[in-house]
């Protein structure tokens, strides 16, 4: 991979507000001239256009950095860590597949911050299977969604509510919430920038232009996730489609009970069919990732 010591870098001493200044000097790419660099990248290794790929997403990638604060965790340190999937991104990406970097390299930088963040969390002994890590990066959305926005601890019902919506036990709840205390920095925050006066800082993480890529981009991403959770939903048979759909594609969930008595069977017969189902579609989403271009097959 090209040598990316000369990248702005985030650090405390700097200031993030300094490094979103530099990173906002980096032009956004036109799909053609994208699709030239990727191309010369992939058949050349020519690192000065790798360079290029990478530096026009510094903004994407630290836009989606600061989407995961709250964590207690130095924020310079998560938009680093965005940085290295973004670099991942540009080495694997294909120009070829028929899409754009900003959609293929979301995935990378994703799954470099939540790496980073389980990693660093793993000091306070959190677990690692996949209800608890659907947990760790769900809580604080599923308290939005049923109004428990007070501190502290959660009351009974809405304890009972996440727990099932999530598939894990009130105290694995209970444990998380309290570890992700703490609350979390605004993007409406307000910072000084030399010369400039006031300023907020989503103002430093996009114009126009890159309002209009990300939009692009997670418009793209959306339909290439439709897509493949329509194929994938085809290894599923009617019921197990169901009672997926009602338990965990809905904004409302329906309960095990309701389920029940709709298809006359125990709530811990749908159960076991809600938790085999979800195991099968992951399974085939995983394939279907790897066939796309979206996950290292390494």
């Amino acid at each position: 991979m090209a040598n990316y010591t000369n990248l702005p870098a985030p650090s405390p001493e700097g200031g993030l507000n300094r490094y979103l200044q530099e990173i906002r000097k980096f032009p956004m790419l036109e799909q053609e001239e994208e699709y030239m660099l990727a191309k010369r990248w992939v058949e050349d290794e020519d690192s000065g256009s790798a360079h290029k790929l990478v530096t026009s997403h510094l903004r994407l990638a630290a836009k989606i950095a600061m989407g995961y604060r709250g964590y207690g965790l130095p924020q310079a340190e998560v938009i680093s860590e965005a940085n290295v999937g973004l670099m991942q991104a540009v080495k694997r990406f294909d120009p070829e597949k028929g899409f754009r970097l900003a959609t293929y390299a979301m995935w990378w930088i994703r799954a470099s911050i939540q790496e980073y963040i389980l990693r660093s969390w793993s000091l306070v002994k959190l677990g690692t299977t996949s209800a608890q890590k659907k947990l760790f990066f769900n809580l604080r959305k599923a308290k939005a969604r049923i109004g428990a926005l007070e501190d502290g601890d959660l009351r009974p019902e809405h304890l009972s509510r996440i727990a099932n919506d999530l598939n894990v036990s009130e105290q694995e709840v209970i444990n998380m919430n309290r570890r992700l205390s703490g609350g979390d920095a605004s993007l409406n925050a307000t910072i000084s920038a030399d010369g400039e006066g006031a300023a907020e800082w989503q103002d430093w993480l996009e114009d126009e232009d890159a309002d209009q890529a990300g939009d692009y981009a997670e418009r793209d991403e959306l339909d290439v996730r439709r897509e493949m959770m329509a194929e994938a939903m085809t290894v599923l048979n009617e019921r197990e489609q169901d009672i997926l759909t009602q338990r965990r594609l809905m904004d409302n969930p329906v309960t095990l009970e309701e389920l029940s008595g709709r298809y006359d069977v125990s709530r811990e017969r749908i159960r076991q069919i809600e938790v085999r189902a979800f195991e099968k579609l992951q399974a085939k989403m995983q394939e279907l990732a790897r066939e796309k271009g979206l996950l290292d097959v390494a």
